[in-house]
């Protein structure tokens, strides 16, 4: 469950899609549903992060040329939770950046152990969920 910061608004909006590549031997997996795409690319703490720090998150499948539902795309911003911070590291966005740098460092966003293979790829999108 995202959080409901939204008194000032919400920030920092960003889409991405994350898909297979082909690595000439290994047929794409396609996902019956955005649960199933969700647990197939990301790890439980990296799920939580984004449950944790995003205030809206969108998530929706893909289809690729051929209709096969392999890539997953999601959006999400930031409310903020006033002025009353310290930093704005201490706000939902730099709490967001540090929680998923630290996952990065120990492996623990992706659960695709072949994505530091190149054989999964994450873009930006500006056409968002909502």
């Amino acid at each position: 469950m995202t959080n409901n910061d939204t008194l000032f608004g919400t920030f920092n909006k960003h889409t991405n899609i994350i898909e297979q590549v082909s690595d000439g031997s290994s047929a794409f997996h396609s996902f019956a549903n955005v649960d199933e795409a969700k647990a197939y690319y990301f790890t439980d703490k990296a799920l939580a992060v984004f449950d944790t720090w995003c205030t809206n998150l969108q998530w929706a499948l893909v289809a690729d040329e051929d209709g096969n539902n392999t890539k997953l795309k999601y959006t999400y911003d930031f409310g903020t939770r006033g002025s009353d911070m310290d930093s704005p590291d201490d706000d939902n966005t730099g709490k967001f950046k540090s929680e998923m740098t630290a996952l990065q460092s120990e492996g623990g966003i992706y659960m695709t152990s072949w994505f530091g293979h190149g054989m999964v790829q994450v873009t930006t999108s500006t056409d968002h969920l909502f």
